[in-house]
C-alpha cells in the first residue's frame, strides 16, 4: 500500500489551520481532502491548533515582519509544531514543507525552518517564559481560569493541551458492561470499565473497528458526558424533554435507562437529522422536534415534562482538547452572549417543568459565569425552584463540575426541582 506524501498531509493540514484562522471549523476545511490524507493531516492540524499560541509566538520571532499569505502562514505553524515533537526527523520534515510550499515562498520556508532547527534551544526557551506560548490558550482565557481555579488552573490549562480520551457507552439493552470488555480483549482491545456502563479505550480508535458499533451494541459518549442521564434519573413511563439535544448521544442514554416518552429539540434541522441517525442505529425512538428552546408557544404541546435535560449551549471551554480551535475562535464577548441564551432558555423551559418535577442543567463549560453562577441567578428569579444534591463531593452538593480529566472532559451539572 502507498501511503501518500508528508507533503500533502502538511499541504492539506495547512489548509485546514488557515481555515481555522478565517473563523471555520478543521473538520470543514477537510471535509473534501482525499481520505488517504486525512486522517495524517486532521492529527497535524489538531496539534498545530492546540499549539497555536506556542507557534504564533515562535514564527514572530522568527519573521522580521508578520507574513501575510496566510497558506503559508500556516503550513509554517504546522511544520513548527512538528518539529518541535519530531526533531529526529528534521530533515525529511524541513524537505517535505518545502515541497508543499507555494514557489513564492520556498526560499522563506527553508530558511524560517532552519532557523528555528539553529536558535531552537533559544527560542523555546522565550516561548516557556511567554504565557500565552507556554499554555497554548489565550491571555484572556488564562485570566478565566486563574481567577476561577487559582490553585489549581495550570492542571487545567496543560489538561486542555492533551490528547482526549475516547470512552464507550454500553448500551444496556443489548449488552453488559463484562462481557463487552471480555469481547474488547478478544479482539486485542485494551480498554478499562469505569463503571457499568463506561469503557475507556486505553488507545481511541475509529468506530468502524469497535466492535458492536454498527449493530448498535455500543456509542461513543464521555465518561463526564454520560453523567446526565444519571443525574436526570428519568424512569420508566415518565414524560422527558431532551433540550438542545443534538446529536442525540445523551438522548439515546435516557431512552437505554428506561422506558420513557422522550421528546427531543433542536433548533438546527441539520444537527436534528444526526438525532435520528444515532437512535435508528441503537433501535431506540424518541418524538423529533425542530424548534427554538427559548420559544416553547411555537412547538410544546401545552403537557408538562416530569424531567428535561438542558444541555444548553455554551463556550465548550471543558472540550477544547477535542476543539482546539475552539480556543482560537472564541473571544471574551462570547461567553457574555452564551450566559444571555442560557438564561433565555432556562427561563423559557422552566414553565413547562410539572410540579414536583425535575429540571437538570449542564454544560460542557469549566467557567462559573455559565455554570455556578448561572444557576444561583436562575434560583433568585424562581421562588419555585429548589437545588438537589447532585452527589459530586458528598450527599448535599448543590452542584457537579468536572474538570478535564485523563478519563473525562469538562462538564457542570446542576439538579433544580419544581416546589408543588
Amino acid at each position: 500500500m502507498n501511503h501518500p506524501p508528508l507533503s500533502a498531509a502538511l499541504s492539506a493540514a495547512a489548509q485546514a489551520v488557515a481555515g481555522v484562522i478565517a473563523g471555520r471549523t478543521p473538520e470543514t476545511v477537510l471535509a473534501g481532502i482525499d481520505t488517504a490524507v486525512r486522517p495524517a493531516a486532521l492529527d497535524l492540524a489538531f496539534t498545530t491548533l492546540r499549539d497555536f499560541g506556542r507557534g504564533d509566538f515562535l514564527l514572530g520571532k522568527l519573521l522580521e515582519k508578520p507574513l501575510q499569505d496566510n497558506p503559508t502562514r500556516a503550513l509554517l505553524l504546522v511544520a513548527l509544531a512538528r518539529l518541535e515533537r519530531r526533531p529526529d526527523a528534521a530533515h525529511t520534515l524541513v524537505d517535505q514543507a518545502v515541497t508543499a510550499t507555494d514557489k513564492r515562498f520556498k526560499g522563506l520556508t527553508n530558511a524560517v525552518l532552519r532557523n528555528f532547527l539553529r536558535q531552537r534551544d533559544s527560542l523555546l526557551a522565550a516561548a516557556d517564559a511567554d504565557a500565552v506560548a507556554h499554555w497554548r490558550h489565550p491571555h484572556w482565557w488564562l485570566e478565566k481560569l486563574r481567577d476561577a481555579y487559582p490553585d489549581t488552573w495550570q492542571a487545567i490549562a496543560a489538561e486542555g493541551n492533551t490528547h482526549p480520551p475516547l470512552c464507550l457507552r454500553i448500551n444496556r439493552r443489548r449488552a453488559s458492561s463484562a462481557d463487552f470488555c471480555r469481547e474488547l480483549a478478544a479482539a486485542g482491545i485494551v480498554a478499562q470499565a469505569l463503571d457499568d456502563t463506561a469503557i475507556l479505550l486505553d488507545k481511541p480508535l475509529p468506530v468502524e473497528r469497535i466492535p458492536g458499533f454498527r449493530e448498535g451494541r455500543v456509542s461513543v459518549q464521555d465518561w463526564g458526558a454520560q453523567r446526565a442521564a444519571d443525574l436526570l434519573d428519568a424512569a420508566d413511563g415518565m414524560r422527558v424533554l431532551d433540550a438542545c439535544a443534538a446529536p442525540g448521544g445523551k438522548t439515546a442514554h435516557i431512552l437505554e435507562r428506561a422506558a420513557v416518552r422522550l421528546f427531543a429539540l433542536e433548533l438546527d434541522p441539520e444537527r436534528a437529522a444526526r438525532i435520528a441517525q444515532n437512535l435508528q442505529r441503537l433501535g431506540l425512538f424518541a418524538t423529533q422536534v425542530v424548534g427554538d428552546a427559548r420559544q416553547p408557544a411555537d412547538w410544546w404541546d401545552g403537557q408538562r415534562f416530569d424531567r428535561i435535560l438542558v444541555d444548553a449551549p455554551c463556550s465548550a471551554s471543558g472540550v477544547v482538547r477535542r476543539h482546539p480551535d475552539i480556543k482560537w475562535l472564541r473571544r471574551p464577548a462570547d461567553v457574555a452572549g452564551f450566559v444571555r441564551t442560557q438564561a433565555a432558555i432556562l427561563d423559557a423551559l422552566w414553565p413547562l417543568v410539572a410540579p414536583g418535577g425535575r429540571m437538570l442543567y449542564c454544560t460542557c463549560s469549566v467557567f462559573p459565569q455559565e455554570n455556578g453562577e448561572q444557576v444561583c441567578a436562575f434560583v433568585a428569579r424562581h421562588p419555585d425552584s429548589r437545588r438537589l444534591p447532585t452527589g459530586a463531593t458528598g450527599e448535599s452538593a448543590p452542584e457537579l463540575q468536572l474538570l478535564p480529566a485523563a478519563t473525562h472532559d469538562g462538564f457542570y451539572y446542576a439538579l433544580l426541582e419544581k416546589t408543588p
